[in-house]
């Protein structure tokens, strides 16, 4: 069966690390008090991108000291590791903080999640044939080339 076949619906294993992180490891829960720079490192985001991630509501409620700076959780740095999977998939970023919102809404909106993000996925999924299909014709073309430099030199 490939990517695109459907199979039976069953529960869906948990990703092996939904919390993609780039490096160091993380603290336990509880003392998990992350500086903006810190999650820079951790992420690969800048800070400019955090702070605007808060600002159009896409970052849930994002604590402070009593001086103002930022405080990350390692639930946001989870919840960071979905919004970067979702951009690198293509997710319009108005699609997602609407996907924001209604998480913020709680359980009442679990099967509006389920529809946008099964909308989402169904157009991944077209992406992905696209790109094998433009990966066929990188192939063919570079066997062309092959081909054609191995004839050449004989």
């Amino acid at each position: 069966m490939t990517v695109m076949e459907s199979a039976p619906v069953t529960a869906p294993a948990k990703p092996r690390n939904c919390a993609g992180l780039r490096s160091g490891p993380r603290r336990a829960d509880g003392q998990d008090q992350y500086t903006i720079s810190e999650v820079v490192g951790l992420t690969g985001l800048s800070a400019h991108t955090l702070r605007w991630y808060e600002r159009i509501g896409l970052m849930p409620h994002v604590d402070r000291t009593h001086t103002g700076q930022r405080r990350f959780s390692n639930r946001d740095l989870d919840w960071l590791d979905l919004v970067s999977k979702l951009r690198l998939t293509g997710m319009p970023v108005a699609d997602m903080v609407r996907y924001a919102e209604l998480v913020r809404e709680g359980p009442a909106t679990f099967a509006a999640r389920e529809r946008l993000l099964t909308a989402h996925r169904e157009d991944v999924r077209q992406r992905i044939n696209e790109l094998r299909d433009t990966l066929d014709v990188l192939d063919y073309k570079i066997n062309l080339y092959a081909d054609a430099r191995l004839g050449s030199e004989e």
